[in-house]
């Protein structure tokens, strides 16, 4: 049993005196390093913190699993709780659950969660293992190779494009993998990562679901739409600021009467990044389906989105940005315009492909100029009040 690890503001030689930038650098590697080796000798690590400034929740508690994917996370989070001056305490918890154990589920059902009442704690130890697992097996690569600012598009496509910008990135070790994830490495996990997701909300809810343990600082999904509005011309660029969920694959764990919004300040950057380049957009909402032949739908559709004002329609959007509250991590939609089906302009093939050539580079372009302005602007992450429950105990508030 490795020993427990104690930091305690009053043990220090003057409890008033502010710790050293070395002094605290060297806390937080040790206390990482701790979590890390207690979880490598077979055990769960536990970190216990205690916030004497706060009067409703002084203790919060949690365990993790495979805490080296996101160390940069943790080390993040401890240096401000000893900034703020809280104690904390990391000691072995329990022996590590086989992901093999028919019991593993018991301790996997989300419907036993209060989501509410965590951040840094948001999942239990044996759903990070096992999402992990399944993230490295969808996307062909490392969960330790993964950035903090995540891209999600649906075509090879932008996978050229990131690796025409990006030629060191790490690609997927095996071919054929389902969601194949390209990482432009950073230290400190300041890159971005790529993911291929594939087609339809299904997907995107897995993927989200597992990368979601990693916590990320950003999630954007690039991807192209079906443009609803007269106006609109092939190539314009849709920024959401809204959903219409008629994907239904969340409906049972965020109800649909539950409004879902992209994170503003990512959406102004984005806004900022396609005025410089004088690009064409429209703000509105994003109508999501599970149906890709939703045209032969099209009366039910078509009143779904007169009703809702969507300005788009695609299958992925919603998804992403709904797990996205679900788990509070900021998240933002930039899509474009590929085909007009209710205007006399289909998705066809010639057409699409013509499109698809002349689109790609600039679409990416944006959202990578986007990252970098919000990496300068927000480097401790950025503020996500807005999907955070009013009842959530703050790491640094009451």
């Amino acid at each position: 049993m490795i020993e427990p690890f104690v930091f305690e503001k009053d043990t220090l030689t003057d409890p008033d005196s502010e710790l050293s930038e070395n002094d605290l650098d060297g806390l937080i590697t040790e206390a990482c390093d701790r979590i890390e080796k207690i979880y490598e000798s077979g055990f769960y690590p536990k970190l216990i913190v205690k916030r004497s400034w706060s009067k409703h929740n002084p203790i919060i508690t949690g365990e993790f699993a495979r805490p080296k994917a996101f160390r940069w996370y943790l080390s993040r989070e401890l240096r401000k709780l000893a900034e703020k001056g809280a104690d904390f305490k990391i000691l072995s918890s329990r022996p590590r659950q086989s992901l093999n154990d028919p019991s593993l589920l018991d301790a996997l059902d989300e419907d036993e969660w209060d989501f509410t009442q965590k951040k840094l704690f948001i999942f239990k130890a044996e759903r990070i293992d096992l999402s992990l697992d399944r993230l490295e097996h969808y996307t062909g690569t490392k969960a330790d190779d993964f950035q903090r600012y995540i891209m999600f598009s649906n075509y090879d496509m932008h996978v050229e494009v990131f690796l025409d910008k990006f030629p060191d990135a790490i690609r997927p070790e095996r071919n054929g993998v389902q969601m194949p994830a390209y990482h432009y490495k950073l230290p400190n996990n300041e890159g971005i990562t790529l993911i291929n997701i594939g087609v339809g909300p299904s997907n995107a809810k897995t993927i989200t679901d597992h990368i979601s343990v990693l916590r990320p600082d950003a999630m954007v999904m690039v991807g192209h739409c079906g443009g609803l509005r007269n106006h609109q011309e092939i190539g314009d660029f849709v920024l959401a600021t809204g959903y219409m969920r008629a994907d239904s694959v969340l409906d049972d764990a965020v109800p649909v009467n539950v409004p879902i919004t992209p994170n503003f300040l990512i959406n102004l950057q984005l806004q900022e990044v396609l005025e410089k380049y004088d690009l064409n957009y429209r703000l509105g909402t994003v109508y999501t389906t599970a149906n890709r032949d939703w045209e032969f739908a099209k009366k039910k559709t078509v009143q779904e989105t007169h009703a809702s004002r969507s300005i788009a329609i695609d299958m992925e959007s919603a998804t992403v940005a709904t797990n996205g509250f679900r788990y509070r991590i900021p998240h933002a939609t930039l899509l474009s315009v590929s085909d007009k089906p209710l205007h006399g302009k289909p998705k066809l093939s010639g057409p699409a492909q013509s499109f698809y050539e002349h689109s790609k580079k600039m679409h990416l372009d944006v959202v990578i100029e986007t990252i970098e302005h919000i990496k300068k602007l927000y480097p401790n992450g950025l503020p996500n009040a807005s999907i955070r429950s009013f009842d959530e105990p703050l790491m640094g508030g009451t």
